[in-house]
């Protein structure tokens, strides 16, 4: 956590982040989580809260001691039309959001956004075998232009509200794209749907993990790149599969039943049958060899 700000004078920053992380215990966001992981520092017991809901791609509110208590993201600010009353301070790769209660902003908390050890190598692997990576996020343009350089991504759409998130899948879908989506939220259950292949975060919303139509146990982003290279070699292995099997009946079959008998070519329907048998042993073994690749 970068900073904490408290706007009015009724409240402090120990306020701020008491009735922040009272909020956010009920969200499952990674927002949430360093909020809550700052108060469990500072030592503070949460406030009762009730009433719980989030507000679509903008934040969370509920009821403590009888307010009605906002977390928000810059663009419901802007949306809302409530200004900041100073300028919050710089930190990189950041994440700001804003404490209201009872409609009037009382504060505002800054947290970095750490780029996993594990996203460089995945990143790097997926451009290796010429896959384009994009990013579609919530955060601001700055964030995201920052991590999308340091990553060495194709693109990013920025400050992308839920329901846009599967317009710039379906926007990528008409450019002849064949899109893979990989998402945790409640928010990126529409665009896991739509993409050509969903893939859920198994440590994220079960929305997410019912629309998906793969679900990672862990949260490495390495495995994605992994569960590519996997499906590549099934794919491979169900082709190599194919030819065993089909010649078998393609050549075995037509001469143990003599078609060529008249220019001398024949097996017996022994000889057919061992065939058939090996082939079968072939494509058992070939198929098991997959355990080599994964």
């Amino acid at each position: 956590m970068n900073f904490i700000e408290a706007f009015d004078e009724n409240y402090t920053k120990d306020d701020v982040i008491k009735f922040a992380a009272s909020l956010e215990k009920n969200s499952e966001h990674p927002i949430a989580n360093g909020i809550i992981k700052k108060q469990e520092e500072m030592g503070f017991a949460l406030l009762d809260m009730d009433n719980f809901q989030a507000i679509k791609g903008k934040g969370i509110e509920g009821n403590i001691d009888g307010k009605d208590v906002m977390v928000v993201s810059p663009g419901y600010l802007r949306e809302k039309n409530i200004k900041v009353p100073k300028a919050l301070p710089e930190h990189g790769v950041s994440t700001n959001v804003f404490l209201l209660i009872d409609g009037k902003l009382i504060g505002a908390i800054g947290l970095s956004d750490r780029i996993r050890e594990e996203s460089y190598n995945a990143i790097k692997r997926l451009k290796d075998e010429n896959i384009k990576t994009w990013m579609l996020t919530g955060d601001n343009e700055k964030t995201a232009k920052q991590v999308s350089e340091e990553l060495g991504l194709d693109g990013y759409f920025a400050e992308v509200l839920p329901e846009q998130k599967q317009e710039k899948i379906k926007q990528l879908q008409a450019e002849g794209r064949f899109v893979a989506m990989t998402g945790d939220g409640v928010n990126d259950a529409p665009a896991l749907a739509q993409a050509d292949v969903g893939i859920a975060i198994g440590s994220g919303t079960d929305v997410a993990a019912e629309t998906a139509d793969i679900i990672l146990v862990n949260s490495n982003p390495e495995d994605v790149v992994s569960l590519i290279d996997f499906g590549k070699a099934t794919y491979k292995k169900m082709v190599q599969n194919l030819i065993w099997a089909t010649g078998y009946n393609v050549v075995a079959i037509p001469l143990a039943a003599g078609v060529l008998s008249g220019i001398g070519i024949v097996i017996s329907p022994a000889v057919g049958a061992v065939l058939m048998s090996l082939s079968t042993i072939i494509v058992a073994i070939n198929a098991k060899l997959l355990k080599l690749k994964r």
